[in-house]
């Protein structure tokens, strides 16, 4: 009994160490630094049995590959010049109207996030958000407030829109198509909420006149090679799912596509392809799904299991959905996820997707609740733009229970179809 909770306080304190520092980056340095040895720790005092630690590698494998082809894919695009394009067409749209120019923002950040993914918006549409708002004069803070928003909420409509999506999409037992039908409607309604918000929240900010930019940007080359590689991949996804396959193998083939033509012409290099993969961040993707197995087989996975709501009617779904939301704020939605998914696959795929719904949705209450917006507030602060703690806090009340309540309930529709 002694060591069972021996076995547990270690799991807990490993798990807690890593969670602060990868919020606060001691040093600057990768949250692996940390992560791989506390994981290592873990093992090695016997708080996780090795048949645990390879069942998890080999559930996490295909998730970690999957992200590395993604990443890579986004910066070959962004390389490619796609991201300044979409925000020159942005600009060319809003036509120097603060409030035309955050429809657009919604629009090509929630289409980006879907199809590329969370950390696409955040890594590469955030800076050209920054510099479409100068260019035109405008307060820039409803249109980067979008992206961090949106890197959340709007993530919930592929399996590959998010890390958590793709550790639950397995769970589902869903074909990639049917995931999206699903979400389709969730998806929408609370992209709504958020925007309905944003446009009586910054009202100020959007009713301010331009001032001081330097006009819309002139025409910029369409890059034809890298919206084509994006749509073949895209479409990759729904074949490989019905096919059997695993997603990861179409993104591996669209980033190796858009590596091979780089290479080629000399626009990248080896070097830079292999730190765009993010391998530190990838290390602490393994180790922390590590870390989160240890501390539910010491005794987490039962209490959440006492509290999780069971079946998929409209008020388990709500329930379901709130506890994922709550967790992804108190621990951060990447764990949240891998603790709750496969507690709540034995009562279907509508529980799995309401977990999802909550823990994409609900980091947008608190800073920590996922990495994306963690990583969006490192960026915003080195454009010199202010993150407010109070600004944020109040926006995220104001948008996240009603986004989750509609979208809950827009599930629960779907799946009745």
């Amino acid at each position: 009994m002694i060591e069972g909770m021996v076995a547990e306080s270690l799991s807990v304190v490993a798990l807690v160490a890593v969670l602060v520092c990868a919020v606060v980056r001691p040093f600057r340095l990768p949250e692996a630094v940390v992560a791989v040895p506390a994981a290592g720790l873990v093992v090695a005092a016997g708080a996780i049995p090795w048949a645990h630690v390879r069942e998890e590698a080999g559930r996490l494998g295909p998730v970690i590959g999957f992200l590395a082809a993604i990443l890579v894919l986004a910066r070959l695009c962004a390389d490619e010049g796609l991201f300044r394009a979409c925000g020159a067409w942005t600009a060319r749209w809003a036509a120097d109207r603060p409030r035309r120019l955050l429809g657009s923002v919604f629009a090509l950040a929630s289409l980006i996030t879907a199809v590329l993914s969370l950390d696409a918006t955040v890594v590469l549409l955030t800076p050209v958000v920054f510099a479409t708002a100068a260019r035109m004069g405008v307060r820039p803070r409803p249109h980067v407030y979008a992206g961090a928003h949106l890197s959340n909420t709007a993530s919930l409509l592929l399996p590959v829109s998010n890390l958590t999506n793709l550790l639950a999409f397995t769970a589902t037992g869903l074909t990639f198509t049917r995931f999206a039908l699903l979400m389709t409607l969730p998806w929408l309604a609370a992209i709504a909420v958020e925007y309905a918000v944003f446009r009586r929240f910054f009202a100020a900010d959007l009713d301010a006149p331009a001032e001081g930019g330097t006009g819309v940007e002139g025409p910029v080359r369409l890059p034809r090679f890298a919206l084509l590689t994006v749509a073949a991949t895209l479409a990759g996804f729904a074949v490989a799912s019905a096919c059997g396959a695993d997603p990861a193998w179409a993104a591996a083939a669209g980033a190796l596509v858009m590596a091979v033509r780089a290479l080629l012409i000399r626009r990248t290099s080896a070097v830079t392809l292999v730190r765009a993969a993010q391998l530190p961040f990838l290390a602490f993707v393994l180790a922390l799904g590590v870390l989160v197995r240890a501390v539910l087989d010491n005794g987490l996975g039962g209490a959440l299991d006492r509290v999780l709501p069971e079946g998929t009617s409209l008020p388990a779904l709500l329930g379901t959905a709130a506890v994922a939301a709550l967790l992804a704020n108190l621990i951060n939605n990447l764990p949240a996820a891998l603790a709750l998914v496969p507690l709540a696959a034995p009562s279907g795929p509508g529980a799995v997707l309401a977990v999802l719904l909550g823990v994409n949705i609900g980091p947008n209450l608190t800073y920590t609740g996922s990495l994306a917006t963690l990583l969006w507030r490192r960026i915003a602060h080195q454009h010199e733009h202010a993150v407010g703690l109070r600004e944020f806090t109040l926006l995220g009340l104001l948008t996240t229970p009603a986004s989750l309540l509609l979208a809950t309930v827009a599930l629960w529709l779907a799946l009745l179809v």
